[in-house]
């Protein structure tokens, strides 16, 4: 089979999303699935849809053309702000955009009146995470602006929180965002159909049932859906698989070598050198090198099969202690992804997505390892 190679469950992805728009519609919630950390893939979107999610998001345009091109009809909301230059294919191919800059919107006006096309705005807001947003005093005002212009929509507010800084969402700044938007809805006498209270982490608040919700009735989920887990610790959510991705490398070199480097050290490629060796290591261990590298993956991201551990890794090799066995040169180690390394590998040129429905076809899967023992 080709290597390297992500292994992506569909049906796993699909489980995840049911789970999560099911007990979100409870609480009067629609799910925006996000589909950027696998590079745009359509099989994905297809089965987020296929789930219930109400709409895909995505963060760059290439990938929604991707998308479009795979005959994804679907609303497809561009969850980072269009850049300037990308106005014209932005009013194309999406259907609404997150938005925090006026001169963006003006642009998106101009181009959407052209085009004869209707584009939604979300207006966003900064509750404290710092990334982007329109300060809370602002908003009133910008959307009163937005409402005088050609060719957009006002659709709704929305906030990001956890991504920059870590905030977590909670009871205070979701509130707040629910305050703006009454403000909003009664100054101006509109009804926002949007109140995109943030991302996957968000489900902690979201659907702990003491919580008021107020007006929030969207969010935007990429790794929840396609890890199972909440990103402010990582953990695993109830009820949602974490095995839908597997990425799979081949040996390409096997050796017993000392547990330390010796003679003179200076920065490495990526910094300085992760020195390893501890009080009490064995002098030689079994090191393994995979034909993968930084360009490919995050290293830190990766969840190794049990007894072998992660060393580190340059552009092009990953270095493994495989534990007390000797891999063969060309065996297939399996990995687990965390939402760093499944970024990468989706996004690299060297690595193939696979995809499959069910279990049961060839192939390592996390944790695994075939041509080789541990």
């Amino acid at each position: 089979m080709t290597m390297p190679r992500l292994e992506i469950r569909l049906d796993l992805i699909a489980h995840n999303a049911r789970v999560l728009v099911d007990r979100l519609a409870a609480r009067g919630i629609v799910v925006c699935g996000v589909t950027k950390a696998t590079g745009g893939s359509s099989e994905v979107a297809a089965a987020m849809l296929a789930a219930g999610v109400a709409s895909i998001g995505e963060s760059r345009l290439e990938n929604v053309e991707a998308l479009r091109r795979q005959d994804v009809t679907a609303e497809v909301m561009l969850v980072r702000s269009p850049a300037p230059s990308q106005v014209a294919r932005a009013v194309r191919q999406v259907d609404l955009s997150l938005n925090s800059e006026m001169a963006v919107i003006d642009a998106l006006s101009l181009e959407a009146f052209r085009q004869g096309r209707r584009h939604g705005v979300v207006l966003m807001v900064e509750l404290g995470d710092l990334r982007e947003g329109l300060m809370p005093d602002d908003v009133a005002r910008a959307a009163e602006r937005v409402l005088t212009l050609p060719g957009v929509k006002l659709r709704g507010l929305g906030t990001n929180l956890a991504c920059q800084s870590g905030v977590v969402p909670d009871a205070a700044n979701m509130q707040e965002l629910t305050n703006l938007v009454i403000t909003v809805e009664e100054r101006l006498g509109v009804a926002l159909d949007i109140v995109s209270g943030g991302n996957s982490a968000n489900l902690g608040w979201a659907l702990d049932e003491r919580n008021d919700l107020g007006r929030i009735n969207h969010l935007r989920l990429g790794e929840a859906i396609l890890l199972g887990v909440d990103p402010l610790d990582r953990s695993p959510i109830h009820g949602l698989r974490t095995d839908a991705f597997a990425l799979v490398g081949e040996v390409i070199e096997s050796k017993r070598k000392p547990a330390v480097a010796w003679g003179t050290l200076g920065q490495t490629a990526f910094g300085p050198p992760s020195i390893g060796g501890t009080s009490g290591a064995p002098a030689m261990m079994n090191r393994v090198i995979i034909a993968l590298g930084r360009q490919d993956i995050e290293p830190a991201g990766l969840v190794p099969p049990v007894g072998v551990t992660v060393l580190g890794a340059s552009s092009d090799h990953l270095v493994l202690d495989s534990g007390p066995e000797l891999l063969p040169v060309g065996a297939e180690i399996g990995f687990g992804v965390h939402y760093a390394a499944l970024l990468r590998a989706s996004t690299s040129p060297s690595v193939e997505s696979t995809y499959r429905w069910s279990e049961g076809s060839d192939g390592a899967r996390a944790g695994a390892v075939n041509g080789g023992t541990i």
